[in-house]
Formats: C-alpha cells, structure tokens, sequence
C-alpha cells in the first residue's frame, strides 16, 4: 500500500506544471517517502494548484471536515503543501516539487535527503522545456547599471523590490546543502526574498524573517560586491528573487554545463564589448558565472562568447574603462515574461504538454484578479 501511494503522488507531482519525472532507480519514490508519510502523500492527492479552503478539499476526498483542516495545516507548516488566506480563512493548495517544496524544507534538510536531490537533479532539468518556459529570469546586478533602451520596472531588481508591501529573506538551499556536504562557497546564505503571502508563508513556517526596505536593498549590494547572479521568478509581479552563485546554485550549474547558456537565460540583456577600451585585466572573467568572458595568453583584451552569456551585467559593474556594457537583445530574441505566477505556471504545463491536468487553466482565466496578459520585455510593453 506505501509504495503504490508513493507511486500515486508522484503521478501527481508530475502533473503540476514543474514536473517530477519517474526514473529507473526509482530515486524520486525515495524522495517521497522521506518527505510525506503515506497518510500525508493520501491528503496531498486531492489538493489543485488553486487556493481551496479545507471543507472543500475534505468534501472532495470524503473526510471529517475538522480533522482534514487540521491535517492540512500541519502539511503546510512542514512545507508539503501551499497555504494562503483570503478574508482570514487559510486556503490550501498543491505545491510543484520544484520550485516549491525542496526549497521549503531548507531548515530540515540531511545529508541523505541531499544524495537523493542530487542524484535527481539531471532528471528535473530538461533544456528544451526551460528554453520555451522557464521558472526564473535574469535581470541585470545593479540599478546603477546603464542599459542601452532602458530597464522596465520589473528587470530592476531594487524597482521591483520597492513595489512590494511585505519583504523576507530566507536561508538559501542550494548553499546551506553543498555546505552540508562539504563544499559550497562563502556566500552569505540568507540570500531569497520573497514578498507579499509568500514572505508571510516563510515567516509564519519560521525558514525565513521579514526585513525592511532598506535591508532588502543592501541585500542587492552585497550581491553586487559578490557578483551574485539576480533570478527572480519569471513573472512581472515576481514573488521571490534568488541572489545566486553558479557554483552552488543547481539552477545555474546547469546551464553552466550547457555548451549555450544564453538559449536557456530569461534575459532581456547580453554584454557587449569594445576590445579597443579593454585594458585587459581580467576581473570580468573572475565575475562571470557562464565562463562567458576569457582571456588567452598574451592577449591584449578579453573574449566574449555572446552564446554563453546570460546578461547579468556582473563584468558591467567591475570595469573601470567600461569596455563591457549591457545591451538590450534584439526584438525576436526578447523573453516573454508572464504577467502573473498563475500565469508563469500556466505557461510551464502548457510547455510540458499538461495543461489539462493541471486543473488550473480554466478557473485561472475565469479569476479577476488575472486578467493582464504575458507580454514581452520591451520597453513599450510596460510593466
């Protein structure tokens, strides 16, 4: 009975827009089984990636309202499943693998859960489904940044920070377990924010505390003088932003790997540099994260490789002759930015060909309060 619901909520799991592919050893079963007791993995089966609220999700599955809110709240606190309020009653709802339920079991993680995840990995990451839809964007290091034709508010980091109400910042994954295992960096680990119901999720699981304004912004200094890597969720109204470095972050590490970084990037923005104001010091090729940047023997500047990068604007920030500035990509290679998280989510399991099953198409396009439609990162577009 174990291993076939394990089995059940895994089908589940992968048909939520993220995905959670099947693999010969089985690794992902292992994942599931260390996270969700059977009992849970049964509940989990009958939440939708739409807030509901627990006399509904019981109605569905035929349990004791009273005990199934119960049931659920737990789940959520243990970073299984999504809760939200509206008008002060929690609503519960489905959450995706990645990113979503790994990365809320931050404060609970060991080391043979991390063997697991990693072996996982190359299961998670197809390049053709990021390429057409993927979860995070990147937009430039620094406000102070010059673009040529502009930074619309949502691919400025501290414009973006600003318009949000509520602001946390929580321990980032991806370090705190290379850490565990005996590798990782020095990178300061309370590097994700996360805004509005979601910043009230982090800090009411206590994995992460709200911060002000202004500490939210140093954050993006600190990342600036680190040349971390800014990928906020790949949406306009962006729930999070992930202050990342390639050599921890399994997001970059992958498109690290891949022999064109630039094609998997949601980025409006690719350096471009004069080699005649170079002055060949090397300090960009230290800050790039794709390896975008050489400097051969001898040479009396810099190379770029515009299919490796992923205009971070990480070499803008550390060149004093300002050989290298960021540029606005070409019309028919700007990325689409969905208005929304319901409508980035949308655009995954469309992706990945599970729009039905995700049961979240028709009441996400019935919803008022999603009516602005994807639009492309331009500056006419506006935000």
């Amino acid at each position: 009975m174990s291993a076939d619901i394990y089995r059940r909520l895994a089908s589940h799991l992968d048909n939520l827009p993220g995905g959670f592919p099947s693999t010969e050893s089985g690794v992902e079963l292992r994942i599931l089984e260390r996270l969700f007791t059977p009992e849970e993995a049964e509940l989990a089966l009958h939440l939708q990636l739409v807030p509901e609220p627990a006399r509904v999700i019981a109605r569905r599955a035929g349990l004791d309202p009273e005990d199934t809110a119960r049931r659920l709240l737990e789940m959520s606190r243990k970073g299984l499943i999504y809760r939200r309020y509206r008008k002060g009653e929690p609503h519960y709802l489905a959450l995706q693998y990645v990113i979503g339920i790994w990365e809320f079991h931050v404060n609970d993680l060991d080391v043979e859960l991390i063997r697991d995840m990693n072996e996982y990995l190359e299961q998670l990451f197809e390049p053709d489904l990021w390429r057409r839809a993927p979860q995070l964007r990147t937009i430039p290091i620094s406000e102070d940044i010059e673009v040529e034709h502009g930074v619309l508010p949502h691919e400025n980091a501290a414009e973006l920070i600003r318009s949000k109400k509520r602001i946390a910042v929580a321990p980032c994954i991806c370090r705190r377990e290379r850490r565990m295992i005996g590798e990782g960096c020095d990178n300061p680990e309370e590097a994700c924010l996360v805004f509005n119901s979601a910043a009230d999720y982090y800090v009411e699981n206590e994995i992460g505390r709200y911060i002000t304004l202004d500490e939210a912004l140093d954050l993006l200094k600190v990342a600036e003088e680190n040349a971390l890597v800014l990928q906020p969720g790949n949406a306009v109204r962006a729930a999070n932003i992930c202050l990342c470095c390639s050599c921890c972050c399994q997001v970059l590490k992958f498109m690290q790997r891949h022999p064109e970084p630039a094609t998997l990037a949601a980025s409006a923005f690719r350096a471009r540099l004069d080699p005649e104001l170079c002055t060949a010091c090397g300090v960009c090729v230290e800050r790039c994260p794709m390896d975008a940047l050489t400097l051969p023997e001898g040479a009396e500047a810099v190379e770029l490789d515009l299919t490796r990068c992923i205009g971070c604007g990480n070499c803008v920030t550390r060149c004093p002759p300002e050989a290298i500035v960021l540029e606005r990509k070409p019309e028919a290679d700007q990325p689409e930015v969905p208005a929304t998280e319901m409508r980035k989510h949308l655009a995954v399991a469309r992706a990945r060909g599970k729009l039905g099953t995700t049961e979240i198409a028709a009441t996400a396009l019935r919803s008022g309060r999603d009516r602005l439609l994807s639009r492309k990162a331009r500056p006419d577009s506006g935000s």
